[in-house]
């Protein structure tokens, strides 16, 4: 699976992607993917629970804030490198 990187969405296009993924509860990626595949005439394989990440979808929008700073606390951690463990 290849990735890309799309920079300059304007207000519009970024509102269309949004629109489209709430309207049917996809990931911002998978609309955005939709949308490209819909443009460049080529067929929506969007159905499949072989699609990489797709598992996870039913959980986007699913913590609630308080448990989102939980988790963000839990990373803080993550984020200091141990020196010495580098020496």
């Amino acid at each position: 699976m290849n990735q890309l990187t799309i920079r300059g969405f304007d207000d519009d296009l970024s509102a269309s992607v949004r629109r489209l993924a709430k309207r049917e509860g996809i990931s911002l990626n998978q609309a955005a993917l939709r949308l490209l595949r819909k443009g460049a005439g080529l067929a929506d394989n969007s159905g499949g629970d072989d699609v990489v990440g797709s598992s996870l979808d039913h959980l986007i929008g699913s913590w609630t804030p308080a448990e989102a700073d939980d988790v963000d606390s839990a990373w803080e951690e993550f984020e200091t490198i141990d020196e010495a463990a580098w020496r």
